[in-house]
């Protein structure tokens, strides 16, 4: 008797019977032939990506609570492609998501509607995209009135006034924090949005904004990592909520949150990092979830969990060192650790140890993000990051411009994204430090194809990171 197949089996044969189909004529053709295919279409993908910022197509209108997602997406590949919008276009999108802006803090899908989280760390970062002084400035984190704030983003009258010309310091609170207290709970999670959803996505968004906008504080942070932790499943990775099942996305947002924080050590993260290897599967990009399909979007959520990890090698060193063979779980990782003296140091508080780094207390929540990504990197990516690159340049890449989930698909402005920035985390993960640019043989065809450096915890481009740092490396 022949055992059933299941649609789940049925669709993954499929999907693998496409992307080795392509694999085999690739495999086959002459050399030059080879080389034009793997080769990054950027122009293409940039024309693609520059149409879709001045205008959409009607269909988009079920995206219309998704308009700063949509301005992160583009603005984000076209940096990740080392270019840039024209100035008009630039005032234009700085213009917009100040619309969005409400009038008691956070940001919308558009003006005039609910601010949420996630369109809140879209638009920040769509803006740190832009960079200057007028797009870092629109983000109004001081209690402003509002019409004053709308009349400041206004480009018929930038011109009469500079940032410097109003006195913010004498506004006491930052409007954009206020809205994220608003939204925490009393777990330490975090609502996506007045009366919505709380869930691990919340909290990372929050925390991300926080961070990069220089006003993370203890109130912000508090029991934040005990919700994380109860979202660690029995698998390694990190689910939505409690109870749910392990999930790519929810697991870079989790791991992220809990670097940003301080609390990374916490973390199972020997049992993290199998669940997360397994994801990788025989097409060379990555699946979200356990049984289900690859999707180049996870090029970057999954692949942007190992390029944590790389910087994480003491941590998890000293965890696979204690690794609890019966109960397959780090052996009391999170329990504290003795002190010289022989107390007990609660680990909740003190226990950032990147190779290199000052543990001693107090840390400085907002330059974690600075600090992480300086420190040198000192253990290879841990899944094969040539079939990765392979599956995006062959099987995701659309030739016309753009990028798609896999064979068969579309091409739309969150795979392009997300691929593009799951391609550049490939590309730079041989880089022992940020000033060490990969060799060719880390870039899968031409060195043309090489992309800027994306920051692995906010995944904006290391450059406008820097400049929005300094930007904001102000109380």
């Amino acid at each position: 008797m022949t055992a059933a197949t299941t649609k789940t089996q049925q669709e993954q044969w499929m999907v693998e019977s496409q992307v080795f189909q392509i694999f085999d004529l690739f495999a086959n053709l002459p050399r030059n032939a080879k080389s034009a295919l793997v080769e990054l279409q950027r122009d293409n993908h940039l024309e693609y990506l520059t149409k879709g910022l001045k205008r959409l197509d009607p269909s988009f209108c079920v995206l219309d609570a998704n308009r700063p997602w949509l301005c992160y997406w583009i603005l984000h590949s076209i940096a990740l492609l080392g270019d840039y919008v024209e100035h008009e276009v630039e005032d234009n999108v700085v213009d917009f998501l100040c619309r969005c802006q409400d009038p008691n803090g956070g940001y919308g899908g558009g003006p005039g509607q609910l601010p949420h989280l996630a369109t809140t760390y879209a638009t920040v970062n769509a803006l740190i995209t832009v960079g200057g002084e007028r797009s870092l400035s629109s983000i109004n984190r001081w209690s402003v009135m509002f019409e004053v704030s709308h009349f400041f983003c206004n480009s018929a009258y930038w011109s009469h006034f500079e940032p410097n010309d109003m006195d913010f310091e004498i506004f006491c609170r930052e409007k954009v924090y206020m809205f994220l207290k608003r939204m925490k709970q009393p777990s330490g999670a975090f609502r996506m949005h007045d009366a919505g959803e709380i869930d691990v996505r919340a909290c990372y968004t929050a925390i991300s904004v926080a961070s990069v906008l220089n006003i993370l504080d203890d109130e912000l942070i508090q029991n934040v990592g005990d919700y994380i932790l109860s979202c660690q499943t029995y698998e390694g990775g990190i689910s939505g909520e409690p109870g749910a099942e392990a999930h790519g996305g929810y697991t870079f947002c989790g791991f992220a949150t809990m670097i940003l924080i301080n609390e990374v050590n916490r973390l199972d993260l020997a049992g993290l990092l199998d669940w997360v290897a397994f994801r990788q599967g025989r097409e060379g990009g990555f699946q979200g979830r356990t049984n289900k399909l690859v999707d180049s979007c996870y090029s970057f959520w999954q692949g942007g969990a190992f390029a944590l990890l790389q910087r994480l090698h003491a941590i998890l060193d000293e965890q696979l060192a204690n690794y609890g063979p019966q109960t397959g779980v780090a052996s009391d990782i999170s329990g504290g650790e003795e002190s010289s003296d022989g107390t007990q140091v609660d680990d909740k508080t003190c226990h950032f140890k990147l190779g290199g780094t000052n543990a001693s207390c107090p840390v400085n929540l907002n330059n974690i993000g600075y600090n992480f990504v300086k420190q040198p990197v000192e253990m290879e990516a841990l899944y094969h990051r040539w079939t990765l690159q392979q599956y995006i340049l062959l099987c995701a890449q659309d030739m016309e411009g753009g990028l798609k989930d896999k064979p068969g698909k579309r091409r739309d402005f969150y795979h392009t994204c997300y691929s593009l920035s799951g391609l550049s985390l490939s590309q730079h993960s041989w880089s022992q430090d940020e000033d060490s640019p990969p060799l060719p043989n880390a870039v899968m065809g031409p060195y043309a194809n090489l992309l800027e450096r994306t920051h692995p915890l906010f995944n904006v481009v290391l450059d406008q990171y820097y400049e929005a740092h300094e930007f904001f490396d102000t109380p």
